[in-house]
């Protein structure tokens, strides 16, 4: 697969990006020329044109399928497995914040949670158990939000987006 330079920079900012989002740059290149191409690419064109070991693209598809980033496809007279990413930019940003959410945020929880249930009986400060129970809540306002509207239908959701920050004109400007 031949990239262009504006190809070559997608890629190489997406790697970056890959380690702030808690995976490697290779798996996160890996992803983005998958997500640019316009085909199922086989694990050696994926090695060849990044420039990556083989070994590394395996592993690295194999990260990404976990996070169900990328899918394999079988094409006749081809033994080889081709990938994919995730095409529509809508799920394939819903995927990546469930997958956060379960592996990041619900983890969070529920160590907040046990805290909350310990500092009441370890003579942790009322003040320290307040801020505690503050974050707590806070935090299962926040969940609870995101999975009310992750079950919305896709085009309410995209509604939702589409609106934006133009709902905070019928919203009081109070303090």
């Amino acid at each position: 697969m031949h990239l262009t330079p504006a190809m070559q920079d997608f890629i190489l900012h997406w790697g970056e990006m890959g380690a702030k989002w808690g995976t490697n740059r290779s798996v996160a290149q890996i992803h983005a020329l998958l997500h640019l191409s316009p085909k199922p690419l086989p694990a050696d064109e994926i090695a060849e044109t990044l420039n990556i070991a083989r070994s590394n693209v395996s592993t690295g598809l194999k990260e990404l399928q976990g996070w169900k980033l990328v899918s394999v496809e079988r094409q006749l007279g081809d033994r080889r497995d081709h990938f994919t990413s995730v095409r529509d930019m809508f799920d394939l940003v819903n995927t990546v914040v469930a997958a956060r959410r379960e592996r990041e945020y619900a983890p969070t929880l529920a160590a907040l949670q046990r805290v909350a249930m310990e500092a009441e009986t370890d003579k942790t400060p009322l003040d320290v158990r307040e801020r505690i129970a503050v974050t707590l809540k806070t935090m299962e306002l926040f969940d609870k939000w995101y999975q009310d509207v992750s079950r919305l239908p896709k085009t309410v959701q995209m509604g939702a987006l589409k609106l934006g920050a133009g709902i905070a004109r019928f919203i009081p400007k109070g303090k």
